[in-house]
């Protein structure tokens, strides 16, 4: 089995081209895979095929020659990955699936169609504009932090630090609580921190994430674009771009009045061959 390894702001991937949909992908496959002592390791999967191969890319082949797979590395699917899809893009570039153009590269996903450019050494995704919907709250060490639900294809639950309480003290070895009537398939929870200014920026935020599915990760690219609307929200702005400081760097959310761009570094580290009978069970 052919594999490439990437990532974006140390969001990291494992990518399986399979453009004609053959590979047998399975949950326990891909959490063999992502274990980082007995596999590869990675926050998730990133399988490669045709958007008319897979059948959930079916109805967008039409638009998107390609579709992005994504699984999380204990095996479960999941709509969207924005790091995901830059990364993919990278990939999809610079192994000629896909020439550069002046238009906008499309890519599917589960949560629709996604467009890609390449602004110098890094690549921007065009998601869908988040959607604030409900304020809940995420129980973490016994304390319970208000947020705002926000759907950017996934769900998400954004949740600033009160005053006195600093984001590198959080424990977030374990998943934090939350209410399962309103998120019955789980949740990405962001906890964040104001930043100083940013030139060009209307906003700069820093970051830490829980993503269902990975744990805690160096950055989630959708969670990004969660954490800048909440932030333009508060700033009483319906557009704008943000600067979201995640431990693996730095990503640049801009929002406009009908999608939201995704930007930062998506790099491919290393190419080989795997023995998948050599993998040992996820446990």
């Amino acid at each position: 089995m052919e594999f490439t390894k990437g990532h974006g702001t140390g969001n990291d991937f494992i990518i399986l081209p399979d453009p004609d949909g053959a590979l047998d992908l399975t949950p326990a496959l891909v959490a063999a895979l992502c274990d980082r002592r007995r596999g590869i390791g990675a926050d998730g999967v990133l399988r490669v095929v045709r958007a008319a191969k897979h059948p959930e890319g079916a109805a967008v082949a039409g638009e998107a020659e390609w579709f992005m797979d994504y699984w999380n590395s204990d095996g479960s699917l999941a709509e969207m990955c924005g790091n995901g899809a830059r990364v993919f893009v990278r990939y999809l570039l610079e192994t000629g699936l896909a020439v550069p153009s002046g238009a906008a590269l499309p890519v599917g996903t589960r949560a629709g169609v996604v467009r890609a450019r390449i602004e110098g050494e890094a690549v921007a995704v065009e998601m869908r504009r988040p959607r604030l919907y409900d304020a809940s709250a995420a129980a973490l060490g016994g304390l319970s932090l208000p947020g705002t639900a926000v759907d950017v294809g996934n769900p998400h639950l954004v949740c600033p630090l009160p005053a006195g309480l600093e984001l590198a003290a959080l424990d977030l070895t374990r998943a934090p609580g939350y209410d399962p009537a309103l998120f019955p398939a789980g949740v990405n929870v962001e906890f964040t921190a104001p930043g100083g200014p940013v030139d060009g920026t209307d906003g700069h935020v820093l970051m830490r994430v829980y993503e269902r599915g990975s744990a805690e990760t160096l950055s989630c690219g959708t969670g990004a674009c969660a954490v800048a609307a909440v932030a333009l929200h508060d700033l009483s702005r319906d557009t704008g771009t943000v600067a979201v400081d995640v431990p693996g760097g730095r990503l640049t959310v801009t929002v406009t009045d009908d999608s939201c761009w995704l930007a930062g570094p998506a790099v491919l580290l290393a190419t080989g061959t795997l023995t998948p009978t050599a993998l040992h069970p996820a446990r």
